[in-house]
């Protein structure tokens, strides 16, 4: 006697299943991060500013984070391999980000030596937070390839570009002496909140120990490491004085912070709708290799026509390639290539190789500004050249590998 069915009357009372809510809890997440980095990043030297310290100091506080960023996220990251779950790590680092924000103000009336101490914890304790989530959000691409990595971390950069444009309002209702420590420290716990609170399942788990020695980086995935530092740190010269340059040209503040939203939507618009490229632009070479040959044509571009409006425009929407196509890349190389058990040291190899190539990039391009001016854009063009070399090297390495040349594992 054949097996009875389910009756329709009873398939229909039964509810509908719930839609996967892991997208929208991992977004949430990239944005609560990235609010206090959009807030981070353009009002810390204000703050300093208001503290009253002299130049030199803020600058030597604004590259304490950077240098302490590159020794200290790989081996942070390593801890992940170790057994440290991911969220964990988000969890613990946004404590320690919110309790180094919150004493920053108290600490600076010690004098600046204490203050560095303290800015270097933070440095310390931030340097897991976004590579932490990225390990977080390409564990669950893996695990279900209807997920979208891109489209996830979207969120990241439209909470960045809202927390640029609020936080001028914000200084100017509250003062940025005030304002900028409380807000960071608040948003550091949010983010803390949020990482204790949300659900992410078999992700958030520890990838189990290796057995024997740890399993060494595959040289395709180095190379793409090396690509992916060199054509972000193409940035530098036009992070550190693009605005300066555009407003000895005449641009208004209002047209300056402008061209900077521009280069912010135009990545979001990237990363929406990277989920509809053709598959074989999902690899890391093509998608890396996008990014660095826009790299090159911008540091050309921002030589010749930096200073001329409609150029500038158009050049600054190539930093949805530049920055997005490149970051695209690097997660589809370290989610391909790297082993088991070497994941968290891939990811946090990845953001301290970035880090050191952008501090010297800006370091370089500094002294070549004060001397030429625009010829510092110039000087990013060799850096895109460099990741495009790279990109080339690491496609010709990953045929020699066992896992051959299939690098198109879906983002």
């Amino acid at each position: 006697m054949p097996p009875r069915r389910p009756s329709r009357a009873r398939n229909l009372l039964q509810p509908p299943p719930l839609p996967d809510s892991r997208p929208y809890r991992l977004s949430l997440l990239y944005a609560v991060v990235f609010v206090e980095i959009g807030i981070a990043m353009p009002f810390t030297p204000v703050w300093l500013d208001a503290l009253g310290l002299d130049a030199r100091v803020i600058g030597l506080l604004l590259a304490l984070p950077i240098a302490t960023r590159i020794l200290a996220t790989a081996p942070l990251m390593s801890l992940i391999d170790r057994g440290i779950g991911p969220q964990r790590l988000v969890l613990a680092a946004s404590l320690g980000v919110a309790l180094t924000y919150a004493t920053m103000p108290a600490v600076a009336g010690f004098g600046w030596p204490v203050l560095a101490v303290v800015v270097v914890l933070n440095a310390v304790a931030a340097a897991p937070l976004v590579p932490s989530i990225d390990f977080l959000t390409l564990s669950a691409v893996r695990r279900d390839p209807r997920l979208d990595y891109a489209r996830i971390r979207v969120a990241g950069s439209v909470a960045f570009l809202a927390a640029n444009l609020a936080g001028g309002a914000m200084l100017v209702e509250l003062g940025g002496r005030v304002a900028v420590p409380v807000f960071l420290t608040g948003f550091a716990l949010i983010a803390a909140l949020v990482a204790a609170a949300i659900r992410l399942g078999d992700a958030a788990r520890p990838p189990p120990p290796v057995a024997g020695p740890r399993p060494a980086l595959p040289t395709s995935l180095w190379f793409s490491i090396l690509a992916a530092a060199a054509i972000q740190s193409s940035h530098a010269a036009i992070y550190g004085f693009a605005s300066i340059h555009w407003t000895a040209h005449g641009f208004s503040t209002a047209t300056v912070g402008a061209l900077w939203a521009t280069g912010v939507a135009a990545e979001i618009v990237l990363f929406a709708l990277a989920g509809r490229l053709p598959e074989r632009w999902k690899s890391p070479f093509r998608l890396l290799g996008l990014g660095g040959a826009a790299a090159l044509a911008r540091a050309l571009g921002m030589t010749v026509l930096g200073g001329e409006l409609l150029p500038v425009v158009a050049l600054q929407t190539l930093h949805g390639l530049t920055f997005g196509a490149t970051q695209l890349g690097a997660m589809a190389a370290v989610s391909r290539f790297a082993p088991e058990g070497a994941r968290g040291r891939a990811q946090g190899t990845l953001s301290a190789a970035s880090a050191l190539a952008a501090a010297c990039a800006t370091l370089l391009s500094g002294v070549v500004y004060r001397a030429g001016g625009p010829l510092a854009f110039a000087l990013m063009a060799p850096a895109a050249l460099a990741g495009l070399a790279f990109v080339a090297m690491a496609a010709r390495a990953a045929k020699a590998e066992p896992f051959g040349a299939a690098a198109t594992e879906r983002l």
